[in-house]
C-alpha cells in the first residue's frame, strides 16, 4: 500500500494516533502493525509486510515494561507476587480490553475472508495487533516512548491490581500449584484444531506429570490454554 496516495487510510491512521497518544515520524510502521496476515495473502505481499514480526517484538518489548513498572509500584512484594501481577497484566484479557478501548479494531486491514468472520472483534487480532503497535512504536523511537505509550494505556489496570480486580491468569496460578504440590510444572497440548485459518477454534488440554488434569478451547491457543488451566486448577484443589 502507498499511503502517499492513499488520502483515507492516513486520514483514519492520523486519528489513532490522536487516540493513542503517539504520531508517528514512518507511517508504514504504523500502518504494518495493523495489518492482518490475511490481508497481506490476499493482496500478494511478503509476509514480512505483517504484523506478526512486529508483534513478536512488541510482546518482549511489554515484558521488560511491565515488569518494571511493577517493579516500581510494588516495591515491598516479592518475585512471586510480582510475576502473578505481571502476568495478570499481560494477560491476553488484559490485552483485549485495551484494545477494545483503543477501538483498535476499526483500523485493521484485514482479508476479506477474516473480514466476514468478524475479525475486527477476535480477541486474537486485538491484542496481537496491541502487541504489535508497541512494537512499532519502538521502532519509529525507542524504548522510553514505549514506556510512556505503556504507562498511559494500563494505568487503570495497575489500578485494578492494586485492588485485588486484574485479571485472573489460571495459567500462573496452575503453575504456583502444581510446583509447590508436585515439584514440576504443568504443559499444554493441542488435541486439536478446527475450522478454516481465519477462524479457527483451538482445544487444548492440561498437563501434569503427562495426566491430563484439564481441557479447554477457544478461538485462539492463549484462551484455550487459560481455560484448560481453570478446569486443571478445581480439578487439582479437589483432590
Amino acid at each position: 500500500m502507498n499511503l502517499r496516495k492513499d488520502r483515507e487510510r492516513l486520514k483514519k491512521l492520523k486519528h489513532l494516533e490522536k487516540v493513542i497518544g503517539y504520531r508517528f515520524r514512518n507511517k508504514t510502521l504504523l500502518n504494518q502493525s495493523l495489518t492482518h496476515k490475511s490481508y497481506a495473502n490476499e493482496k500478494h505481499k511478503s509476509s514480512l509486510e505483517d504484523n506478526e514480526r512486529l508483534e513478536f517484538l512488541g510482546d518482549s518489548v511489554l515484558g521488560i515494561v511491565a515488569s518494571r513498572l511493577l517493579y516500581d509500584d510494588f516495591p515491598d512484594q516479592d518475585e512471586g507476587v510480582l510475576t502473578r501481577y505481571k502476568s495478570q497484566l499481560v494477560s491476553g484479557s488484559t490485552l483485549g480490553r485495551i484494545a477494545k478501548k483503543l477501538q483498535i479494531g476499526q483500523f485493521l486491514l484485514l482479508g476479506k475472508g477474516e473480514e466476514s468472520s468478524g475479525g475486527r472483534k477476535h480477541a486474537s487480532n486485538l491484542l496481537c495487533a496491541l502487541e504489535a503497535l508497541i512494537g512499532a512504536i519502538y521502532m519509529d523511537s525507542d524504548l522510553r516512548a514505549s514506556v510512556k505509550f505503556i504507562n498511559k494505556i494500563f494505568e487503570p489496570e495497575i489500578q485494578l491490581v492494586k485492588e485485588g480486580k486484574g485479571s485472573k491468569d489460571y495459567k500462573s496460578a496452575l503453575q504456583q500449584i502444581v510446583l509447590k504440590k508436585f515439584k514440576s510444572i504443568p504443559s499444554y497440548k493441542i488435541i486439536s484444531e478446527i475450522g478454516p485459518d481465519h477462524k479457527k477454534h483451538f482445544i487444548v488440554e492440561a498437563l501434569v506429570l503427562g495426566k491430563r488434569y484439564g481441557i479447554g478451547s477457544g478461538s485462539n491457543k492463549k484462551t484455550a490454554e487459560q481455560a484448560a488451566a481453570k478446569e486443571a486448577l478445581a480439578a487439582i484443589e479437589t483432590t
